[in-house]
């Protein structure tokens, strides 16, 4: 059991999501920074897809009422148990009546704390993901709130009493405190050439801020005005997370985890999945830059992705086998 101590209401529960059911009308959803829950759920011997928490508003504070262990990745921040600072991307036991604090971001915006065993919740339509829109999922489906107790299933494995951790070389080099624009690789998307030349050239070459209207349904950006050939009137369409639509205002919104299921703006590009992440770490008032990429790339660099935890799978597995011995 853990009981939560600080927190607002847009740290929820999550796992990776309700995949296959926008047909349904029911949003992907899920951790908006997949890779980072997953490597969590890894470092401590879980399936991938266990249910963490999602900290997009920090200070985070929360109590263990057993001996656990927790892992703590996604944005760059202070991380503590009790009074022992816990190295980055790292993996640490808990013991109960300890407190772990998460501090304000350095860099990023979100961090994502797994649970040895993970957190035991109901699954809802195959997934214990917190659905705000639809109220369901998680705890509730709602935000976490102060007070909030949450139990745990039992753990797969021990973890060494000094902890484990991840490396992972495009985090490292994303969390380098660089006030660069976050680069993103985009896909052109089916209404791409109905917008101007001059709006296809402003689109890949000018950078684009998150403004404050962010949350975890889509991003507002301004910048440049992407302008149409000429009107263009469209049926409600599919759209999945990473969809770029441009609205009348000329001023691109990005659809990110629980977006609507449908809409009919026009698409002018989707971001690659292997990027999603990098938008889930965007913090308001970020800037990006959107670069032109194939679809050869975009498989490449989500297959590089899968290898890697495939690769840190292995060697996880041989880490707690000689801890063991």
């Amino acid at each position: 059991m853990i009981e939560i101590l600080t927190t607002g209401l847009p740290n929820t529960v999550q796992d990776l999501g309700r995949p296959g059911r926008l047909a349904l009308g029911i949003s992907h959803g899920g951790a908006m920074d997949k890779q980072a829950l997953a490597i969590a759920n890894l470092m401590l011997g879980n399936d991938a897809a266990a249910a963490g928490i999602e900290v997009a508003l920090h200070p985070f504070r929360l109590r263990a009422h057993v001996d656990t262990a927790v892992a703590v990745t996604g944005a760059d921040c202070d991380v503590t148990i009790g009074d022992r600072p816990c190295p980055p991307w790292w993996a640490m036991p808990i013991r109960a009546g300890e407190t772990l604090t998460i501090e304000r971001p350095r860099v990023g915006a979100r961090s994502y704390v797994a649970f040895a065993g993970g957190l035991d919740l109901p699954l809802v339509m195959g997934a214990r993901a917190t659905d705000v829109k639809g109220a369901f999922g998680g705890l509730a489906g709602r935000g976490l709130s102060r007070g909030d107790r949450l139990a745990l299933n039992p753990a797969r494995c021990p973890l060494p009493a000094s902890g484990f951790g991840a490396a992972v070389e495009e985090r490292r080099n994303a969390a380098d405190g660089t006030t660069a624009a976050i680069a993103l690789r985009v896909l052109p998307a089916a209404e791409f050439d109905a917008f101007t030349p001059q709006a296809r050239a402003a689109f890949a070459e000018s950078d684009w801020t998150v403004t404050n209207d962010a949350n975890r349904m889509g991003y507002r950006l301004s910048g440049a005005t992407l302008s149409l050939l000429s009107p263009l009137e469209l049926l409600s369409h599919g759209i999945v997370p990473g969809t770029v639509q441009v609205p009348p205002s000329g001023q691109p919104i990005i659809q990110l985890a629980d977006a609507n299921t449908c809409g009919g703006y026009p698409k002018i590009a989707t971001v690659i999945e292997a990027d999603l992440w990098r938008l889930a770490q965007a913090p308001v008032g970020a800037r990006l830059r959107f670069s032109p990429t194939s679809t050869q790339e975009a498989t490449a660099a989500l297959r590089t992705q899968q290898e890697w935890s495939r690769r840190f799978m292995a060697a996880h597995a041989r880490a707690l086998a000689q801890g063991a011995g």
